[in-house]
């Protein structure tokens, strides 16, 4: 019998592995180096949080706030440099406007500029005791993290089972909440149900290797949800975005026509995304 605590550890390595791997990259400032490393570090708190009655409580917590703390070091670089492209690429259809290069200078290159100040952060603390103490606990958490060994010498397919039927539960109840809230709340439930989407996602795919075809196909649905509340989330945030340059633009005595346009593209674009997720999420549960 396989138990789950020798399933939880090759889990933990693998996605322990990710995230030390992509340190020289981000390191470099390698292309999409600083999200590789991001997505590291959300995988591995979600499968401690997935799988964490496995773990001794204290220092599975202490590891959980670690994480989250390097997590978000990188997103403020992450999340710049996703703005940044999404902001080019809006303006590429625009190439030949009047006043571009302004509207350029205020979104695309603000936030370069917001990458970079960001990317030095995380240099910085990849250099600092902490993220060195981080590392080398999570060394030893490749081949021998604090197990719970009560728990951790039932069955793994029992043990993963059951977190994966709590994990989907707890995304069917959003949804399911999502049809009943009001509209002043419907972005950030949408974007909790995105959340434990994700955190799904990575259960699952920790329980490939103990459950299978099953947590495969589960795990794939799952992303497939991710993506699409992760693309509305995107452009929702980029037109909230652009509304605020124009208002800066604006004050300074700037056209903010284009700014318009541009707000318009992402609003669309946000009820695009929107329309696909009743069809997505009802795919999960079936």
């Amino acid at each position: 019998m396989v138990t789950a605590g020798n399933a939880l550890v090759d889990a933990l390595r693998e996605d322990i592995d990710r995230l030390l791997a992509a340190e020289p990259e981000v390191r470099a400032d390698a292309p999409d180096s600083v999200h590789q490393m991001r997505v590291a570090t959300r995988r591995l708190r979600s499968v401690l949080r997935s799988y964490g009655r496995l773990l001794t409580k204290k220092p599975a917590a202490a590891m959980g706030a670690e994480l989250k703390w390097l997590a978000g070091l990188l997103g403020a670089a992450r999340d710049a440099e996703v703005r940044a492209d999404r902001f080019a690429e809006l303006l590429t259809e625009h190439a030949e406007r009047a006043g571009l290069d302004a509207v350029t200078e205020r979104l695309v290159d603000t936030e370069r500029d917001r990458y970079r100040a960001a990317h030095d952060e995380v240099l910085a603390a990849l250099d600092g005791a902490r993220y060195r103490e981080l590392r080398d606990e999570l060394s030893g958490w490749r081949t021998d993290p604090p197990l719970r060994h009560s728990r951790a010498a039932a069955s793994a397919t029992d043990v993963f089972g059951e977190v994966l039927r709590r994990d989907l539960d707890r995304v069917q109840s959003l949804v399911r909440a999502e049809a009943t809230v009001d509209p002043l709340h419907r972005v950030e439930l949408l974007h909790d149900i995105r959340k434990s989407a994700k955190r799904l996602r990575y259960a699952c795919e920790a329980a490939e290797q103990v459950i299978g075809d099953e947590a495969a196909e589960r795990g794939s649905r799952a992303k497939k949800l991710q993506t699409v509340l992760g693309d509305h989330r995107d452009a929702v945030e980029s037109h909230e975005a652009i509304l605020h340059r124009a208002a800066e633009a604006a004050a300074a005595g700037e056209d903010a026509g284009l700014y318009e346009i541009l707000a318009a593209a992402e609003d669309a674009a946000a009820g695009r995304e929107l329309s696909r997720y009743p069809a997505t999420a009802a795919t999960l549960f079936g």
